[in-house]
């Protein structure tokens, strides 16, 4: 004779149902269902020629992520500009192999880029929950990864370094200025460097001067665009950036919640920003001062949690175009 359920156990098996079906999508589905997110920034000097930025970010990378590395191949087919990284591009010991793969067609492409924890440390299991606590912590047992190998890669396809330094390029007539920080989730960020960084890059600068680039000045030789780049955008690091005069910024880490709630949204940010800017672009305000901020979801998660909820992965192509 069949055992006929009570009403708790049918709710309970129900919910349970619900979240291995919820878990097996975001596992087998949404976790490689890789999206390029468009958006136009107005932050060029008026008649400016339109500049294609491919952001990239949190691939936490492993060699056998085979279908990650070739979909990330071929966004070499938009032809951009410039590429950002944001840090966290491996996620194994042997996580340099797939990087290598999937940014070779890049070569030749100007780059800019800063270091996310996981590029120094390998991933570990730990539970999930305890990112409703806060912040990530460090684990012990990590194992170092080789950062010497990824920079050694990304100086030979040519892209600058920017952790807590800052950095110059002209870009189809307009002239950019770059500065960004090391990881600030593990608090390697020296804001304390930046103005030096500044005053250095616009001293060697023969076209250039000494005023913020949003300042009016009567010396003012061309038009600038200031970038701001780090990994976790933690408040501290994005006011920091604001007052050293940065028209934009750009950051990664939060993986744009991973598991969201359709019509909640994220539920945590593993940082201090706000969760309505967890993802996308968005206007950062500091005082008197506002810089738009593009805070991507990034295309990858630990091979310890591999799965994504209402949070597809994702690269970002913003087209700045002059202001009006």
């Amino acid at each position: 004779m069949a055992t006929r359920l009570t009403p708790v156990a049918r709710i309970a098996l129900a919910i349970g149902a619900a979240g291995a079906a919820a878990f097996a999508y975001g596992s087998l589905v949404e976790r490689t269902r890789f999206t390029l997110r468009r958006a136009d920034v107005p932050v060029l000097p008026p008649g400016a020629k339109p500049i294609k930025v491919l952001h990239l970010t949190d691939l936490h990378m492993a060699p056998w992520q085979r279908e990650k590395q070739d979909w990330v191949r071929g966004l070499a087919d938009l032809e951009p500009d410039l590429i950002v990284d944001t840090g966290d591009n491996l996620g194994h010991e042997r996580g340099i192999e797939g990087i290598r793969r999937a940014f070779e067609a890049f070569r030749g492409v100007p780059g800019v880029f800063v270091n996310g924890s996981n590029d120094y440390f390998g991933p570990a299991l730990k539970n999930p929950f305890t990112y409703f606590f806060g912040p990530s912590k460090h684990i012990a047992r990590s194992k170092l990864l080789d950062i010497d190998a990824l920079h050694a890669f990304f100086g030979d396809l040519g892209w600058q370094d920017l952790d807590n330094t800052a950095a110059s390029l002209d870009l189809r007539g307009t002239h950019f200025e770059f500065f960004g920080v090391d990881d600030p989730h593990k608090g390697y960020d020296r804001l304390d460097l930046i103005t030096a960084a500044i005053d250095d890059l616009r001293a060697e600068d023969p076209l250039g001067d000494e005023t913020w680039p949003d300042e009016p000045s009567v010396t003012k030789r061309r038009p600038t665009v200031t970038v701001g780049v780090a990994h976790a955008p933690y408040q501290r690091v994005l006011n920091s950036f604001v007052n050293h005069g940065a028209q934009l910024m750009f950051a990664g880490h939060t993986h744009g919640g991973q598991v969201c709630l359709p019509g909640v949204g994220a539920l945590v940010t593993n940082c201090d920003i706000p969760r309505t800017q967890v993802k996308g672009l968005s206007v950062w305000r500091h005082g008197l001062r506002s810089a738009f901020l593009n805070v991507s979801a990034g295309l990858g998660t630990s091979i310890y949690a591999p799965v994504r909820f209402a949070c597809p992965p994702e690269a970002t192509l913003l087209t700045l175009v002059p202001t009006e």
